[in-house]
């Protein structure tokens, strides 16, 4: 009879850990879409002929002689931008008055027509350089709208200047982690002296198809924003926040029934929280300012918004699965003022130090079930390590499960942090965490659409020795990669 059993033990112990993972759920993130969510904050810079006339949007009929930053360092910029915890940069490489920051061959309207370096500049280079230096990633935007250039409505337009203006771009100043897109679009402008309204057809103007083909083939490694992704969607406002729900999955539609959705032609609201169950994965940018505009204005010197406002926005966009890209605007002299300065460097102390330490880490894990019962692949204690794609995982018919962490001694923290392996899916659809209190569990938080990154904000700080999350809602069964708490600093 023993002969027979040991056998027996050890099949039954070797299919259990043979379990395999669970099997991915809906759309899957891309290797580069898996960067920009590691990302999670980088700067949209603005500096131009509009830094000089006081605007917002050129007319495209300025004269390049205005631009001419006599102290121009993206070093300081950059560097600015790293200490704020930022980890990369966009830089608006031309914006709508058509004017280019590079020495293009696509337009006499660029940076060799003005005093800056005696017409040898290259702000692009710069940043590029900066970034090589300090370990910061790059995207560009070049605004499809061009209000300067008289082929502008006209085929023309798209295949040799704006596509061109593209290869450029790709050709010169990559690696490019992101190439930033947007909807603007004919209007009233200079177009080579003209001086008319234009209008165009925003559904298929610009073959957004074939536009993005290029970044594809020539920066493969970099996502495509805009407001049909097709990587990352804009969250339909420029306020910073998506939606308190907010899902990685999406479906763009058009304002008209039947028409092919665009950049500039989308149900923007619906970006907000995406779709549950949406065709692509295509997670939310959240852009903002750093001031009540994207070009620098002197009157705004004071209106710099503070460390405790980032923070607040950075739970809104990053602690809900988005990115936050926050607007940088460089002034005249070609620095960032010193008060941009300061916030920046106040608000990524807040962020280092609050997540410098979790709180969870050393705790007794236990969990009502793991998949395979296989605890070195599949157990609650990936989600303590520093792997962000280790994960907690449950046998497929087990949607609800429950994880208690014994803290040994009471801990106080006022922020709770969740994650999915992505590369498995957006799979959980609901969550509730409690603290052990005055001698039972009281609910403390709940949240919904965990997928890359969510933050729980507490409203008052919980001190508790213990601490149980419980899986309320799932598609699927679940692979979650990290759990943590933490204390916010204060500075």
């Amino acid at each position: 009879m023993k002969k027979l059993f040991l056998p027996a033990f050890l099949l039954i112990g070797s299919l259990a850990f043979s379990q395999p993972a669970p099997k991915p759920y809906g759309p899957l993130p891309t290797k580069g879409q898996l960067n920009w969510q590691e990302t999670e904050m980088y700067c949209l810079i603005h500096f131009g002929p509009d830094t000089y006339t006081d605007k917002e949007w050129g007319f495209g009929d300025e004269d390049p002689q205005i631009v001419n930053p006599t102290q121009f360092s993206a070093l300081q910029i950059v560097g600015a931008a790293k200490a704020g915890g930022f980890k990369g940069i966009v830089v608006v490489a031309k914006h709508h008055d058509g004017f280019c920051l590079w020495p293009t061959k696509t337009t006499e309207h660029n940076i060799s027509k003005s005093p800056y370096k005696n017409g040898k500049g290259d702000i692009l280079q710069e940043y590029r350089d900066a970034c090589n230096k300090l370990g910061m990633q790059m995207g560009v935007y070049c605004s499809p709208w061009d209000r300067n250039s008289a082929l502008y409505g006209k085929p023309e337009y798209v295949t040799e200047v704006y596509r061109k203006q593209l290869e450029e771009l790709y050709t010169h100043y990559g690696p490019i982690f992101i190439s930033w897109f947007d909807g603007a679009n004919g209007g009233d402008g200079y177009y080579g002296g003209a001086r008319e309204v234009r209008k165009i057809d925003r559904s298929t103007y610009y073959g957004w198809k074939d536009t993005w083909a290029i970044p594809r083939r020539m920066q493969p490694g970099a996502v495509l924003f805009g407001d049909v992704g097709p990587d990352v969607r804009w969250v339909g406002n420029e306020g910073g926040h998506a939606g308190v729900t907010s899902w990685a999955t999406y479906t763009p539609h058009a304002p008209d029934e039947g028409k092919e959705p665009g950049n500039g032609y989308t149900k923007d609201s619906e970006g907000v929280e995406g779709h549950r169950d949406g065709k692509y994965w295509m997670p939310a940018e959240c852009d903002v300012a750093l001031r009540p505009g994207w070009f620098y204005h002197k009157d705004q010197d004071e209106k710099v918004k503070s460390p405790d406002t980032l923070l607040s926005l950075y739970y809104q966009s990053v602690g809900r699965g988005a990115c936050l890209d926050l607007g940088l605007s460089p002034d005249r002299r070609g620095l960032l003022f010193e008060n941009d300065v300061n916030s920046l460097k106040q608000f990524g102390q807040i962020i280092k130090q609050t997540f410098a330490v979790n709180l969870a880490k050393g705790a007794t894990l236990k969990a009502s079930n793991t998949r395979g019962n296989n605890k070195v692949k599949f157990g609650a204690a990936n989600l303590l390590d520093n792997d962000r794609y280790s994960y907690w995982a449950t046998d497929d018919k087990v949607l609800t499960p429950e994880l208690t962490l014994d803290l040994h001694k009471n801990k106080t923290f006022n922020v709770i942090r969740l994650r999915e392996n992505i590369k498995l899916g957006q799979r959980i659809d609901a969550v509730a965490v409690d603290a052990w209190q005055n001698g039972k569990w009281e609910q403390i938080a709940t949240a919904t659409s965990i997928g890359g990154n969510r933050l729980i904000r507490l409203p008052a700080d919980v001190t508790a020795s213990k601490v149980r999350l419980r899986i309320t809602k799932a598609a699927v069964c679940i692979a979650l990669s990290d759990f943590g708490l933490y204390k916010e600093a204060k500075i």
